[in-house]
């Protein structure tokens, strides 16, 4: 009879080198000997955001709807310190300070405009928004406008040349345009301003959910932050002239200065 033998420290042995050779597997190709394991592709579906039918999903984000899936590869970021001109309506009181955080963090100098109840059409027909770019000189511009215009009826004939208006007084400044937080369905305004911007400068807001104030329609300080959070995240993915905006260490920022317009101005 043959002696009995031990086999277990040898399987031992194999699998732990197996297991090895996987771990390492899922991070790029493995050379063993003339043979090359192919990448697992493990550590790209641990770490890769997710895509969904025109929407990015971070991890363990809420999920914020683009116009357009990303179909094309980012644009490279652009690094240089910038003046950022935010103008909008009420929606900018929580949005602003958020921005302004961004902005301090990363070298960039911000101006809020206020007019409260402001509509695109107040904006338009003023030339407001001429007279601070001729002030300010910005190199970028933020808008959040069409809280005020989710229920006119018959929009697009109603609205359509003052949003023209406002984009043609921005000309060739890179811009972005905030879609208004719907709170109940729009008559057309979010597809008005999206068919009149250009391809990747409208964030549509509408479908996102907040926490909302007594009022039911502006989000509170923190949920506002959030969105403002979400549309940075979005940028660098779908705009066509991203700037730097990392993650700043602070919740809200100061801007260099905030002008406020009330409704009948």
């Amino acid at each position: 009879m043959k002696p009995h033998r031990n086999y277990l420290p040898l399987w031992i042995l194999l699998a732990a080198a197996l297991a090895a050779v996987a771990c390492v597997s899922a991070f790029g190709p493995v050379r063993l000997g003339g043979y090359e394991l192919k990448d697992s592709g493990m550590a790209k579906a641990l770490t890769e955001p997710r895509e969904h039918a025109g929407a990015v999903i971070a991890m363990s984000d809420t999920i914020i709807m683009s116009e357009a899936p990303m179909d094309k590869e980012p644009v490279p970021v652009d690094t240089a310190a910038k003046t950022i001109l935010f103008i909008g309506d009420s929606m900018l009181d929580g949005l602003y300070p958020r921005l302004a955080a961004y902005a301090g963090h990363n070298g960039h100098t911000l101006y809020a405009v206020i007019w409260y109840s402001s509509t695109s059409e107040k904006w338009g027909g003023s030339g407001r928004l001429k007279s601070y770019i001729d002030r300010l000189s910005p190199d970028y511009i933020f808008i959040c406008l069409g809280a005020n215009e989710l229920f006119v009826k018959d929009i697009a004939t109603k609205r359509t040349s003052h949003v023209q208006t406002l984009l043609g007084e921005i000309g060739d400044i890179p811009y972005l345009w905030i879609g208004p937080p719907n709170w109940k369905p729009d008559t057309g305004i979010n597809e008005l301003i999206a068919t009149n911007a250009a391809p990747g400068t409208f964030f549509l807001s509408d479908g996102m959910t907040f926490e909302r104030g007594k009022d039911g329609a502006h989000p509170t300080r923190a949920s506002a932050a959030q969105w403002m959070d979400s549309v940075i995240r979005w940028m660098p993915s779908h705009h066509p002239h991203p700037i730097r905006l990392e993650l700043p260490d602070v919740e809200s920022g100061r801007a260099k200065r905030v002008f406020v317009h009330q409704p009948d101005e």
